[in-house]
C-alpha cells in the first residue's frame, strides 16, 4: 500500500504528486517572467506612455500572485501524493469455514503400499487441497498417541505449505494411534461460535489403537461439527520399514517375530465419519480423496465471517495540504480581483 518514503514521510500515491514540481517551477520562473514583462513595456510603449503603463504594473504584486499560485500547486501536489501520518490496526475479515486437518504420524504411516509411503501421500493430499481453498481458514495437527498443533487457523497458504513439509513420523512424543486425542485437540482449536461452519479432517490409516475415536466424534456431532476422514493405505496392507543402528533397513516385527503388515481399516473410519454427518473416502476409492471430499461436501458448509489477524492501515492526511492549496488559490484570486477593481493601483 505504501509506494514510497521521502523526507521521513510515507506516501501512498507519489507519482500523482508530481504536479507539485509544477508549482516549484512556476515559483522559480516567476521573477524572470516579470522582468521580461517590464522590458517589454519599454519596447511597446513610447516614452510618453511608458510611465503611465509602468504605473499599472507592479512587480511585487505579480510576484506575490505567482508565489500564491505556486504554493497552491505545491500543496495540491502534496495532497495528491497522499502523505501518511500515523497508522491504525484493523481486523482482516473474510468469509469461509474453519477446517482443522489432523495428519496421522504414527509409524504405520511409513508403510509403502502407497508410493512413496502413506505419510507423503497424505501430505500430498493436503497440499492439493490448499490449491483449491479461497478464504477458508486451515489449521494443521500431527497426531499419533498424542497430538500437537503444527499450524493455527490461518489463511496463509505459504506458511501452511512450509509447515506441512516438515511433518514427519515420530514428531509426536507418544507412539501408537489415538484418533480420540486427535479429535479432542482439533475441537480445542475452534472458537465454539457455530459448528455448522467448522469441520475436522482426519487423514489416517485407521488403526485406532486406543478406541476412543467414536466417543469424541459423538461430542463433535453434538456441537454440529462434521468429521471427514481420508483413509490412506490399502486393504492388502504394507510392511513398515525400520532402520537399525547400523543404518540397514528391515521391517518391523511383532512380539511373535513375524513381520507386521499394516492394513487400512476403512470400516472403522467410515463409521466414525457417519456419526457426525461427515463422510469417508480412501485412496483406494479416489485418486484425490481429500480434494473430492472438499469439493462435494466441505465447500458446501455454511460459511461465516472470519477474522484472520490484523493489518496496519495508513492514515491518508491529504486533507491538510488540500485545505492549504484551496486557501492559497483563494488568496491569489482575491489579489487578482483587487487589482482589477483598482486599475490606478497596479496588478
Amino acid at each position: 500500500m505504501i509506494a514510497a518514503s521521502f523526507l521521513g514521510i510515507d506516501w501512498l500515491r507519489p507519482t500523482d504528486g508530481l504536479i507539485a514540481l509544477g508549482g516549484l517551477a512556476l515559483l522559480a520562473l516567476a521573477p524572470f517572467a516579470i522582468l521580461r514583462a517590464r522590458r517589454a513595456l519599454g519596447l511597446v510603449f513610447s516614452p510618453s506612455l511608458r510611465e503611465a503603463a509602468a504605473s499599472e504594473f507592479s512587480a511585487t504584486r505579480r510576484l506575490l500572485r505567482a508565489a500564491l499560485a505556486a504554493g497552491a500547486l505545491l500543496a495540491g501536489g502534496v495532497a495528491l501524493a497522499g502523505p501518511v501520518l500515523g497508522y491504525a490496526e484493523r481486523a482482516v475479515m473474510s468469509s469461509g469455514v474453519d477446517l482443522v486437518i489432523a495428519i496421522d504420524t504414527s509409524r504405520s504411516m511409513l508403510a509403502r503400499d502407497l508410493r512413496p509411503d502413506r505419510l507423503n501421500r497424505a501430505k500430498r493430499e493436503v497440499s492439493g487441497l490448499l490449491d483449491q481453498l479461497s478464504n477458508d481458514r486451515v489449521a494443521l495437527l500431527a497426531f499419533a498417541g498424542d497430538a500437537r498443533q503444527v499450524a493455527p487457523l490461518t489463511t496463509d497458504r505459504e506458511a501452511l505449505r512450509d509447515l506441512l513439509s516438515r511433518v514427519q513420523v515420530d514428531d509426536n512424543r507418544v507412539g501408537g494411534t489415538d484418533l480420540g486425542v486427535a479429535l479432542e485437540r482439533a475441537l480445542d482449536l475452534f472458537d465454539g461460535r457455530t459448528g455448522a461452519s467448522e469441520a475436522i479432517v482426519l487423514i489416517t490409516d485407521g488403526e485406532d489403537l486406543e478406541g476412543r475415536g467414536r466417543a469424541v466424534a459423538e461430542r463433535a456431532a453434538a456441537s454440529g461439527i462434521r468429521v471427514f476422514v481420508v483413509g490412506v493405505g490399502t486393504s492388502d496392507g504394507g510392511k513398515i520399514p525400520v532402520t537399525g543402528p547400523d543404518g540397514r533397513e528391515s521391517f518391523l516385527v511383532g512380539p511373535d517375530g513375524v513381520e507386521v503388515s499394516s492394513r487400512l481399516s476403512g470400516e472403522t473410519l467410515e463409521a466414525l465419519a457417519e456419526v457426525t454427518g461427515g463422510a469417508y473416502l480412501s485412496t483406494e476409492g479416489s485418486p484425490t480423496p481429500l480434494e473430492t471430499l472438499y469439493r462435494k461436501r466441505i465447500a458446501g458448509l455454511e460459511s461465516r465471517e472470519l477474522e484472520d489477524g490484523v493489518r496496519r492501515v495508513p492514515y491518508d492526511r491529504y486533507q491538510w495540504p488540500l485545505a492549504l492549496a484551496l486557501a492559497l488559490a483563494i488568496a491569489e484570486s482575491a489579489l487578482r480581483e483587487r487589482g482589477r477593481k483598482n486599475p490606478a493601483g497596479v496588478q
